[in-house]
């Protein structure tokens, strides 16, 4: 029994990790129909910024997090001034907006990673947090580990209560349903947009920063979270909080799982066989409403 639980446990930790980075890039798909592919890359810029803060400033990383989500939200803020804003002012359609913000989402990715290599290099980086080893039910697991599940879990749920009990919570979800209808009722996108996307890179900030506590990290980490965030919201449904949520404890416990019983070398191959079943079943993802 205990050896089930711990399989599914660990499923569920992996999940919350990825439903945070997916929550982020689908509030910006959702809302503006940006493709930031470059998206994991500021994943990776918040666990440097982690790591610096714990090797350097000696800061607890549990404490530091709010420090990361500031810097990640105001970094966000100016990436997409400098580069969203204009493609989702000007594009004719929603088309040409993914289209646009896809090519210079693939510039971002490149600049931001190689940034990061010329600063620290590509030697793997890591620190000791809270390895000592709690039972649970049984189970043995690593304490940063249900710590990084504990703050995953809970910062998404902070975000679907923002998203369904306050006034700008709605007028995002508005501006999911419907761009225009939302404009015609005065939500004003100029403030909205920006907010939005930076509240976005400030979860992708907090997920790094989580995952610097367990993995050790450099600056090739962040693209496959990408891939797996895509994946992520496709199963939970395009623009769908809960789905991703609900997607991204899905997609960690088919991982664990399989990798369990079959191979760990086949853990993409996994994940994208969940992406097409999904695709060819169910389009619109799995809880999308």
């Amino acid at each position: 029994m205990a050896f089930w639980f711990e399989l599914v446990a660990t499923g569920l930790i992996t999940g919350g990790i990825y439903a945070l980075v997916a929550l982020g890039l689908n509030l910006q798909y959702g809302l503006m129909r940006i493709m930031n592919i470059s998206h994991g890359e500021f994943l990776m810029l918040g666990a440097y910024l982690t790591w610096l803060g714990h090797t350097v400033l000696q800061a607890n990383p549990i404490v530091f997090l709010p420090v990361v989500a500031l810097v990640l939200f105001a970094l966000g803020v100016s990436v997409y001034w400098l580069c969203f804003r204009r493609i989702v002012r000007t594009a004719p359609a929603v088309e040409v907006i993914e289209a646009r913000s896809l090519l210079v989402g693939f510039g971002l990715m490149f600049l931001v990673q190689n940034a990061a290599y010329l600063a620290w290099g590509a030697d793997l980086r890591g620190y000791s947090f809270l390895t000592e080893a709690v039972d649970v039910g049984g189970a043995r697991f690593q304490g940063n580990r249900l710590v990084v599940f504990a703050f995953a879990v809970g910062a998404s749920l902070a975000l679907l209560a923002v998203l369904r009990w306050t006034l700008i919570g709605k007028a995002v979800r508005a501006m999911m349903q419907s761009p225009t209808g939302a404009q015609l009722v005065g939500i004003d996108t100029r403030f909205l947009h920006p907010v939005v996307f930076g509240l976005g890179l400030a979860m992708a900030g907090v997920a790094g920063a989580l995952l610097s506590m367990v993995y050790e990290i450099s600056p090739g980490m962040g693209e496959p979270y990408t891939v797996t965030a895509l994946i992520v919201i496709v199963l939970g449904g395009l623009g769908s909080a809960l789905g991703s949520l609900l997607g991204g404890f899905l997609l960690g416990l088919v991982e664990t799982f399989g990798m369990h019983f079959t191979s760990p070398s086949l853990k993409m191959l996994l994940s994208y066989a969940v992406l097409i079943a999904v695709l060819l079943a169910r389009p619109k993802g799995l809880f999308a409403r």
